[in-house]
């Protein structure tokens, strides 16, 4: 991300520019809370781990997402965990952008959005300073948001950042390749990259990630321009699958990288910045409510970058409905039960 798409507007279905936001916070101010997502249906829901909270009977929660795959299935997960704590839950997810999701929690017209790290500190708040530590992006965001009415949950292991990944059975030839600090001790012809034409051009992109790395674009003893291919962000998934390159730039918890069969390279040297996902709460709410906290405290640690691939694959490849993924994983995990079943 980084700023990947998925939080700036790049070429992930969830990025939106802030003129789309703009636009969207128009259309909500037109219609008020007449605002629907694309789709409300939820399973019925018994308890698991997660049991009702005492003065949640006859409240209403609203639960609030952003409109691409992971979000669905965060926002769905946040509708299933809020109704097993016997809360009246209004599912408020699949907000066209990030900024109208934002602008619903910062004014109470919702109550609960899963949100990334690095978004919330490189977007939101305007902050231009890279944090690659997660636990320090994490105290960030949250010592700021807390003046802004919001409070940052337990953040979950899934990282939805920047990455290099490679095609699994060209590891081997690759001289096992695991982490980003061994590019340098391949061959010249072996450094070969996919890339997004945005990614090519940031600031904080592959020149200065090549730099981090002890590389040179354009130096023919290093990377040679003719190395590095640029593609729309769809292709690069298969681009480097079949081998038009053996490094191609993804986003550590797309679908593809699973259903293609790539290896994530580790960012060993920290370049890419932090977003990790947490939920984030309306204050307010939270502090008539503080057992919601300890619910979502629970879920967080279980979210990790090979689960959201997991359940993203599901949606995106497979064609799931995000509610039948989360509903599946929820029980799963023992977080609720089918009371029909």
């Amino acid at each position: 991300m980084h700023l990947p798409a998925s939080h700036t507007g790049r070429g992930h279905p969830g990025r939106r520019t802030l003129a789309a936001g703009v636009l969207a916070l128009s259309a909500l101010a037109l219609t008020g809370c007449g605002l629907q997502p694309a789709t409300s249906y939820v399973p019925a829901v018994g308890p698991g781990s997660i049991t009702p909270l005492d003065g949640a009977e006859g409240v209403n929660l609203t639960v609030t997402s952003k409109n691409y795959t992971e979000q669905l299935l965060l926002g769905k997960i946040a509708v299933l965990a809020g109704t097993a704590a016997g809360f009246d839950v209004t599912d408020l997810s699949n907000v066209p952008g990030s900024q109208p999701a934002r602008e619903l929690i910062l004014s109470g017209q919702a109550d609960v959005l899963w949100e990334y790290t690095g978004t919330a500190w490189l977007t939101y708040l305007g902050q231009t300073e890279v944090i690659t530590d997660q636990k320090e992006m994490w105290q960030a965001v949250h010592d700021i948001d807390l003046t802004n009415g919001v409070t940052w949950g337990a953040p979950a292991p899934m990282n939805n950042t920047y990455a290099l990944a490679v095609r699994s059975e060209a590891v081997a030839e690759l001289g096992g390749i695991t982490a980003m600090s061994e590019l340098a001790s391949l061959p010249i012809e072996d450094r070969t990259f996919c890339v997004e034409a945005e990614f090519n051009s940031r600031p904080d992109g592959m020149n200065p990630m090549l730099t981090h790395y002890g590389l040179n674009r354009g130096a023919a003893d290093s990377v040679p321009d003719n190395n590095i291919g640029i593609y729309d962000t769809g292709a690069i998934y298969s681009a480097t699958d079949d081998g038009a390159c053996n490094f191609g730039e993804v986003f550590t918890t797309d679908g593809r990288i699973d259903a293609l069969d790539l290896t994530v390279l580790t960012d060993d040297l920290a370049f890419f910045p932090a977003y990790n996902v947490a939920p984030i709460f309306y204050t307010e709410t939270l502090e008539a409510h503080p057992g919601l906290e300890k619910i979502f405290a629970e879920i967080s640690p279980k979210l990790t970058d090979e689960v959201l691939r997991g359940m993203n694959r599901e949606v995106d490849v497979d064609g799931a409905e995000p509610t039948d993924v989360a509903y599946a994983w929820m029980i799963d995990e023992g977080f609720i039960t089918n009371p029909v079943s």
